[in-house]
């Protein structure tokens, strides 16, 4: 088993002696109320037996219409570390970005609610963090040793998307929009202010502008499984995103580099992301 971090550095605690959150999996919904519980449940269950540390799971209801919210706040109510967090407009983006610049927990993550990816890369994905080895970590279904089951649309459309910002945006990650991704808070802090989009793309931007500042992105492949359930329309998401690439190279251009080893301009100086 994976070993998140040592025990010395985990015995943190916060002004009111409570032990120091130190991870939030935010699960970002949008009329979810029929798959809500069992994922919750499913994760809740997974962290109590594998992560032995102080954990949240945030319900991120971005402008359900139908009963996710109730859902929601049942679960808080029933499982010990779970809040539930109504956003009144839509958008995945705006949902991560809410709950993370909420949270007081030392690593945020987040996952799609139908848990296509297999769990057990979250050990992996969270330890690259709390070791210190990268500032952001994320799942991979193109990186080598992963194992995807899914239709060949959706392979050709996630293949070829990754591909244009390979060669767009000269970006050196493998999988921008698997929904399996964490990020060190002190990094968060630093990116979300710079992140303009709200949406499906809110991903690539991030790490396109966490790639700039030369920060490290660590990836782990995973075990993945399409859902042929999923509410996600992959092919007006790809082609948004594909409109949106092209405003990204200037939105990137001339931001300041979050904060860390200062380079002449006040920039943190750090070696380009590689894939792990």
């Amino acid at each position: 088993m994976t070993t998140f971090i040592s025990e010395h550095s985990t015995r943190q605690r916060n002004s009111a002696g409570l032990p120091t959150t130190v991870l939030d999996v935010v699960i970002p919904v949008h009329n979810e109320q029929e798959s809500l519980a069992a994922c919750v449940e499913t994760v809740h269950g997974y962290l109590q037996e594998h992560f032995p540390y102080a954990f949240r799971i945030t319900v991120a209801d971005n402008a359900s219409t139908d009963a996710t919210m109730a859902v929601g706040r049942r679960l808080e109510q029933e499982l010990v570390g779970v809040r539930a967090l109504h956003l009144d407009q839509k958008g995945r983006g705006r949902a991560l970005r809410a709950s993370w610049s909420m949270s007081d927990a030392l690593v945020l993550a987040y996952m799609d609610v139908d848990l296509s990816t297999d769990l057990d890369a979250l050990a992996p994905l969270v330890a690259s963090l709390m070791s210190g080895h990268s500032d952001l970590a994320i799942g991979s279904r193109l990186a080598h040793g992963a194992h995807v089951v899914r239709g060949f649309k959706r392979d050709v459309i996630s293949r070829g998307y990754n591909r244009l910002l390979r060669v767009s945006l000269h970006a050196g990650f493998t999988d921008a929009q698997c929904g399996f991704k964490a990020i060190r808070a002190d990094v968060a802090r630093e990116l979300l202010p710079l992140v303009q989009d709200d949406s499906w793309f809110f991903d690539t931007e991030l790490l396109v502008l966490a790639e700039r500042a030369g920060l490290r992105i660590h990836e782990v492949p995973v075990d993945w499984y399409d859902d042929p359930d999923s509410r996600v329309d992959v092919v007006s998401t790809a082609i948004d995103d594909l409109r949106r690439t092209q405003d990204a190279p200037r939105t990137c251009r001339g931001r300041h580099r979050p904060g860390g080893d200062q380079g002449s301009n006040g920039a943190r100086t750090g070696e380009p992301a590689r894939a792990g």
